[in-house]
């Protein structure tokens, strides 16, 4: 769990291993993955010390690391469309099966 979070804290706070030489290196590499690969990353080392021992002390240690996963998976699922954007889309919509029907009634007469 210890070397959990060391990874963690230079993935994602790099500046407070400014004595690591080589914490910048790694963030850099970091940086370059994917939203996705780095949920799997973090998700993945957090399920790992839990699998070895299952108990409240590792749950609550690696919650934050799991957390962390999580909330960059949510990122690679991407924005959720607004209310506006949604509501015009359905009114384009309806006024092209508006017009479809009103094409079709004419052509019956």
């Amino acid at each position: 769990m210890i070397m959990n979070a060391f990874v963690l804290l230079l993935c994602e706070a790099p500046f407070c291993c400014q004595f690591v030489e080589f914490a910048n290196t790694v963030a850099e590499r970091v940086d370059r993955l994917r939203s996705w690969q780095k949920a799997l990353f973090y998700c993945g080392m957090a399920i790992v010390p839990i699998i070895m021992s299952l108990s409240l002390t590792t749950l609550l240690g690696n919650a934050i690391a799991f957390a962390t996963g999580v909330l960059y998976g949510l990122s690679a699922l991407g924005k959720k469309g607004d209310a506006i954007s949604y509501a015009r889309i359905q009114q384009q919509r309806q006024q092209a099966d508006e017009e479809k029907l009103a094409e079709t009634l004419e052509g019956e007469l």
